[in-house]
């Protein structure tokens, strides 16, 4: 089992009267992509800052890679990188001078900082632009400058803020791609915050809910699946080579069958009160369908999120 690499206990926030962040108990292990789900908000971004030691808890404390975020913030900056929601770059200068300008913040020594930058700007694939000013770079490309000027310090942590919001669908992949090698590759522990609920699934291992600043859940997607099933109902998803009507009115008929949802793709979700799969099956050949597919359905990461909220409500 991975080590937990940060970690809070009650960690509370408030903004005057405003409870931003509400007694967070969380742990986010080594080597791990953890997403950070909630609307705008939520306390997303406050968690952050308070993780990367930016701003003090009301009460409560955590400590991300074992240091403590009030007393010992500048370890926690030292190994710890963030990428904010609307990150600024200066626009003026190139690719290049941007990370160099941020190697000189961090103490980097000039003959390291020039390996590193070319190491980054391939890693990130900005090499051909690493001369270009940033202001005629698209919203994609400074994405990816800012993930590299993140990286420069050799982060054993990175917290991505919203890292793919208001891109198109190619530099949301480019950008999600980018987050799952570094992670695979470098074994760069990555907390993303967001509320796109697709991004999130398709790269996180864990996810954490969020609402009102205080967490309502955090597993992985397929044990959270698990468990907003409904009690005494299971749900079977079947993909045939044909469907037809009189099919569906036999398997309605069956007993423990609650009720039939058609898909798309020769798809069908039968609702049973308890397991009467064998009867379904033995149902579906007698009526000449082959069955190509037989499993649990499985929640997506939107269903879970509305379930949890509708819980919480």
């Amino acid at each position: 089992m991975p080590e937990p690499i940060i970690e809070t206990y009650e960690l509370t926030k408030y903004y005057g009267n405003v409870k931003a962040v509400d007694h967070l108990n969380l742990t986010v292990y080594e080597g791990e992509i953890f997403g950070f789900l909630g609307p705008n908000g939520a306390g997303k971004t406050t968690t952050l800052l308070m993780l990367m030691g930016l701003t003090v808890p009301t009460s409560g404390t955590a400590t991300v890679g074992g240091y403590d975020i009030i007393k010992e913030s500048r370890e926690v900056r030292r190994i710890a990188g963030m990428l904010p929601e609307g990150a600024g770059y200066y626009e003026d200068l190139t690719a290049r001078q941007n990370l160099d300008y941020i190697g000189q913040l961090n103490d980097i020594p000039e003959s390291e900082r020039e390996k590193r930058i070319d190491e980054l700007l391939e890693a990130v694939g900005l090499t051909k632009w690493a001369n270009t000013k940033v202001e005629k770079f698209s919203r994609g490309m400074k994405q990816r400058l800012g993930i590299a000027e993140v990286l420069i310090k050799k982060p054993k942590i990175a917290f991505f803020d919203e890292p793919t919001i208001g891109l198109d669908p190619q530099g949301t992949k480019e950008v999600r791609d980018l987050m799952t090698q570094l992670n695979k590759e470098h074994g760069l522990t990555i907390f993303l915050s967001s509320h796109l609920l697709y991004e999130v699934q398709q790269t996180c291992h864990r996810v954490g809910i969020i609402r009102g600043g205080r967490l309502v859940a955090a597993d992985t997607i397929e044990n959270l699946s698990k468990n907003i099933a409904e009690k005494g109902r299971m749900v079977i998803e079947f993909k045939l080579t044909e469907i037809r009507s009189d099919l569906i009115r036999e398997l309605e008929a069956i007993n423990g069958v609650t009720h039939i949802k058609r898909g798309e793709d020769n798809r069908l979700y039968v609702y049973m009160e308890s397991d009467r799969s064998r009867e379904v099956s033995e149902t579906i050949t007698k009526h000449g369908s082959i069955i190509l597919l037989m499993k649990p359905k499985e929640h997506s990461l939107e269903e879970i999120f509305l379930k949890y909220y509708e819980r919480e409500a």
